[in-house]
Parts: C-alpha cells; sequence; structure tokens
C-alpha cells in the first residue's frame, strides 16, 4: 500500500475475544504493508494523542492477543456528543489523525462506537480529508442490530450456560437442608440475550434454570414469587436467572433504586440479584444464595466458544479489508446462512443502519409463561457456543496471557485543553 496509519482503538465493556479481534486487525494490516497505531482507552487517546506503536510488538505477541481477555490497548465509556455539541472535539480528533497520516480509521465497539465512527466519517468527508472509516462489531450484550450476533457474545453465553448448569448442581445436592433458590445475575441492559443463553443449561420443565427474567418481560412481583414456590415445592429448589436491565409495567428498572449513570449516560444497573434474594427471603420464607458474576462472564477467556473467537478474528480480518478498499461508514456484520451445519459469513453494513440503535430478544424467542426460551432460540444459540478454544497454560497451572509493549508514538500537537 501506500502511505497512511490505521488507527484502531477498542471501547466500551472489554470481551474474551475483543483483543482477538485486535489481533486479526494488526496481522491483516502488516499482511498488506500498512502501520498500525492504537489508542489508548479508545476515543480518548485520540483526543489526548496517547498513539501506541504496534510495529513495536512482535508477531508473537500478536498472535497471543487471541487468547488473551481484557482490552490490550485500554477501553473507555467515554461518548462524544453530536457534532455541533463536540465539534471542537471532533476537530481535535481528526487535528490529530492529520498529524499522523491517519487514513483508516476502525472503532471496535458496541452502539455508541458505531455512532463515532459515523460521525468522524461525515466530519472528514465534510473537511476533505481521506479517512476511511469502519466500524467493529463488539458487545456481551448482543444487542447490535443487522449483524446475527456481536463478538464476545458467544464466549459470555457459554460461560453462563456452563455456569447455572455447574451451579445448579450444586444447589440440588445441598437443596435438602440448605439453599433452596439460587439467584444468578447476568449483563444486559435492555435485551435478554445473555439471560436466554442460560436457558441452554438444561432441557424440560424441571431442569435449571427454572426462572429466567427478561427485561423484554415485564417484572411481575407476584406472578415470580408464584412461580418460585410452586418450582421448590415441585422439585426441591429453583435456579433463577435474572437479567440486570429487568424493569416494572410502568418502565422504570428494578434495579434502578439509586438513579445513578454511566459514563455514556445510561442508567448504572447491577444489584437486582441480591435485591430478588431478598424478595424471597421475606415473603417465601426460603433460604436463598445469590450471585453476581459481573465482570466475570465477559472476562473469562479460559471458557471462550471457539466459534465466538472465530467470529472475532473475521470481523477483524473484514474490517481491514473494507477500509483499504475505502468502504466508508461501514461494519462487517456477521450473516447466519444455516442453523445445522452451522455457516455463516461477514458482509458490509452501514453504520447508519446500525448506529443507536438495539436489538432485542424477538417474542418468538421467549416461551408463554415468560420464564424460558422457546425451541427457535435454542436454535438461534448453540451454534454460538460451539467449540473450545482454551488459552495455553504454563507450568504454574495458569493461563498464559500477553502483555504488549505499547510504546507510545511521540506526540507532534500541544496537549488538548478540553
Amino acid at each position: 500500500m501506500g502511505k497512511g496509519t490505521l488507527l484502531y482503538a477498542q471501547s466500551g465493556g472489554v470481551t474474551a475475544v475483543i483483543n482477538a479481534t485486535a489481533g486479526a486487525v494488526i496481522q491483516a494490516a502488516r499482511a498488506r504493508k500498512v502501520k498500525v497505531l492504537a489508542a489508548r482507552n479508545g476515543i480518548l487517546g485520540a483526543l489526548r494523542e496517547d498513539l501506541v506503536d504496534t510495529s513495536k510488538e512482535s508477531a508473537a505477541a500478536i498472535r497471543a492477543l487471541a487468547h488473551t481477555p481484557g482490552g490490550a490497548f485500554g477501553s473507555c465509556r467515554y461518548k462524544l456528543k453530536s457534532l455541533e455539541q463536540d465539534a471542537a472535539k471532533y476537530a481535535r480528533v481528526l487535528e490529530v489523525i492529520k498529524a499522523h497520516d491517519v487514513r483508516w480509521f476502525l472503532y471496535n465497539g458496541g452502539n455508541d462506537s458505531a455512532d463515532t465512527a459515523l460521525k468522524l466519517s461525515q466530519l472528514a468527508a465534510a473537511s476533505g480529508y481521506p479517512l476511511t472509516c469502519v466500524g467493529v462489531p463488539k458487545t456481551v450484550d448482543n444487542d447490535l442490530v443487522v449483524t446475527d450476533c456481536c463478538p464476545g457474545f458467544g464466549s459470555a453465553a457459554k460461560y453462563t450456560a456452563v455456569s447455572v448448569a455447574e451451579a445448579a448442581l450444586d444447589v440440588e445436592a445441598m437443596a435438602d437442608t440448605s439453599t433452596k433458590v439460587f439467584v444468578y445475575e447476568v449483563m444486559g441492559r435492555h435485551a435478554g440475550w445473555l439471560a436466554a443463553a442460560a436457558g441452554l443449561a438444561g432441557q424440560g420443565k424441571d431442569a435449571a434454570p427454572h426462572i429466567i427474567l427478561f427485561p423484554e418481560v415485564a417484572y411481575d412481583e407476584a406472578a415470580f414469587l408464584a412461580k418460585v414456590k410452586t418450582t421448590v415445592a415441585r422439585v426441591g429448589h429453583c435456579v433463577v436467572v435474572v437479567s440486570e436491565g429487568i424493569r416494572h409495567a410502568d418502565g422504570r428498572f428494578v434495579a434502578d433504586a439509586g438513579g445513578g449513570k454511566d459514563a455514556f449516560g445510561h442508567s448504572q444497573l447491577g444489584g437486582v440479584g441480591p435485591l430478588l434474594a431478598a424478595t424471597v427471603k421475606d415473603k417465601l420464607g426460603l433460604k436463598v444464595h445469590w450471585t453476581v458474576p459481573d465482570y466475570l462472564q465477559r472476562s473469562a477467556r479460559h471458557l471462550a466458544s471457539k466459534t465466538d473467537l472465530a467470529h472475532a478474528q473475521a470481523v477483524g480480518k473484514a474490517a481491514v479489508e473494507y477500509a483499504l478498499k475505502g468502504l466508508n461508514g461501514v461494519m462487517p456484520a456477521i450473516v447466519r446462512l444455516a442453523d445445522k451445519p452451522y455457516r455463516w459469513k461477514v458482509a458490509p453494513a452501514p453504520l447508519s443502519d446500525i448506529a443507536n440503535h438495539e436489538k432485542k430478544m424477538p417474542k418468538g424467542f421467549i416461551d408463554a409463561s415468560g420464564f424460558g426460551i422457546t425451541p427457535a432460540c435454542r436454535r438461534y444459540l448453540e451454534p454460538l457456543v460451539r467449540g473450545e478454544a482454551p488459552p495455553p497454560y504454563g507450568p504454574d497451572g495458569l493461563p498464559k496471557y500477553v502483555r504488549l509493549k505499547l510504546s507510545a508514538v511521540p506526540k507532534k500537537l500541544p496537549a488538548f485543553a478540553g
């Protein structure tokens, strides 16, 4: 290729395989003789001109990103507002991009990141600067529209299903004299995809999880408690999986007692699990245990889905190909071709169709009771958790993860005052 560099950045909550995407981006660019810079901590790195020269990293280190969780270059929860509201910040990002001869920008994240990449592509076009912007999908919530699934979801889904299955065996063994109800809280602000994944843990009315609470179904305390009571009476115990984003019928988050917001302006959730556990204990008098796996569900690289890893690497490679072809304002989307055998491909989708939209669970994926998944949902989910891709282990019995050198690129501009 000719002159110009490619700038890559990670955004939002990291996943077990976002580094696999990063590694695929760097490897694909190296194969085309394109230098890759990475912004530290997402778009903040671009604002601060805090850039990393990935050419200083060895080929072995870049390969090792495929099995290393976290975000190798740092991520952020920082959303740029409209081009008018944050004009100075967008102008600064473009100034940094020009100073380092960046011709291709890849932003690896979810809905808000797609929006940022889209706006930046529009600003560059309006200013006449030759910049191609490509969004790269990532999110454990699986809520990006257009794409069949999101890299990061399959591994979090696998962790959820396995953890629920294992915990259910524990609860069953102890239920006669100890815990009767176990509550497991999963991520998912508006979409119940991860909660649904727990449904893979068992089949049949007496198999755990016995109750799944989705954001798409209004929370009815009386119906929930009645279901817990009848399940314990019939089975001897009850395993409940609840999405952090369940809501009352009036739209209020059940867990939104504090009313806090995160850096993206979304309600700060988490804590609905212990709240439900307290409700069961107080109103039914049953012994309850609860857990909130929180970061564990998105960082568990040791239990990653092989399918998810393949998706993550494929979108990284495709993003570079699209960028170098000049496909501006697009995202590599995963297209499902068949369920059995599972077949898929990657195709470009306009960021304008993806930014600021959310994909919720279809009604046909939630059963008539509102507390479980349907066969159609199971058919959708099963291929995404399939296959194992364990990291290499060292003599100490622990996974061997990589830490990059993160060699800083010399700054060319004054510090950003915004």
